[in-house]
């Protein structure tokens, strides 16, 4: 029996049937890239809650990737509040990429 497969969309949340794909994505880059700040500064959840001016939960969910709470600009604000800055770049979508898209990169 052959194994069946899809070609993937490259987001996950699209191939899903997610509502909004492109903002999912960006949302799941945000806290991955928080959760690791996180991590790499050995942070307990409690003192992270407490630098992001938020609960413990919420902080937990965030690591859990649980975002159904969370929007892309609060996710930001808290990079702002882990020491990082964020820069917007905006540029016309190549014609050889059918979908527009929102990309997080760390630099």
């Amino acid at each position: 029996m052959a194994i069946q497969h899809e070609v993937s969309s490259g987001n996950v949340f699209a191939d899903l049937g997610f509502d909004e794909p492109v903002e999912a994505l960006a949302k799941a880059e945000l806290a991955r890239r928080i959760s690791s700040i996180i991590k790499h500064r050995h942070l307990k959840q409690t003192d992270a809650a407490t630098l992001l001016n938020i609960d413990q939960p919420k902080v937990s969910k965030l690591i859990r990737g649980q975002l159904k709470d969370f929007s892309i600009e609060r996710l930001m604000h808290f990079l702002l509040q882990l020491d990082r800055d964020i820069e917007i770049v905006i540029r016309k979508r190549p014609r050889t990429r059918g979908n527009s898209r929102i990309a997080v990169s760390a630099g």
